[in-house]
C-alpha cells in the first residue's frame, strides 16, 4: 500500500511563489501515476496536475499550465508542485494522490478524472490573498 500526505500550504500575497510537497511512503514501487487536486468549499475537486511516476508522461489543468511545474525529488520519493504568479482564484485545499493499479489508462483525457486515482492523502491549505 502507498501513503500520501501533501505539506507545504501556507497563505501568500497575489503574484507570490509556493512550493507543495507530497511525501510517498510504503510500496512506492507500485506507484504509476501521481497527480495534484485542489478544492475549494462547496466544489468538486479540480485537476491540477499529473506526472508518471517513471518520468514519461506529464500534465496540467488548463488554469495553471505554465505557471505550475509537478517533478519528483532527486534521489527522494517527495513529489513537489511548484506555483508561480499565484492568483486568488488559486486558493483551496490541495491534495496529491496516487495511481497504484496496473492497466489503467494514462491520458491527458484521463488523468483529470478523480476516478483514475486509489490513493490520496490529507490536503494542505493554500490562501493567497490580492
Amino acid at each position: 500500500q502507498v501513503h500520501l500526505g501533501a505539506s507545504g500550504g501556507a497563505a501568500v500575497q497575489s503574484g507570490d511563489s509556493l512550493r507543495l510537497s507530497c511525501a510517498v511512503s510504503g510500496r512506492t514501487g507500485s506507484l504509476i501515476l501521481i497527480g495534484w487536486f485542489r478544492q475549494t468549499l462547496g466544489k468538486g475537486r479540480e485537476f491540477v496536475a499529473a506526472r508518471a511516476w517513471s518520468g514519461d508522461f506529464l500534465s496540467y489543468g488548463d488554469s495553471v499550465t505554465g505557471r505550475f511545474t509537478t517533478f519528483r525529488g532527486r534521489d527522494t520519493d517527495t513529489e513537489y508542485l511548484q506555483m508561480h504568479s499565484l492568483k486568488p482564484e488559486d486558493t483551496a485545499t490541495y491534495y496529491c494522490a496516487g495511481t497504484t493499479l496496473p492497466g489503467r489508462p494514462i491520458a491527458a483525457t484521463t488523468v483529470v478524472s478523480e476516478t483514475l486515482y486509489d490513493t490520496w492523502g490529507p490536503g494542505t491549505q493554500v490562501t493567497v490573498s490580492s
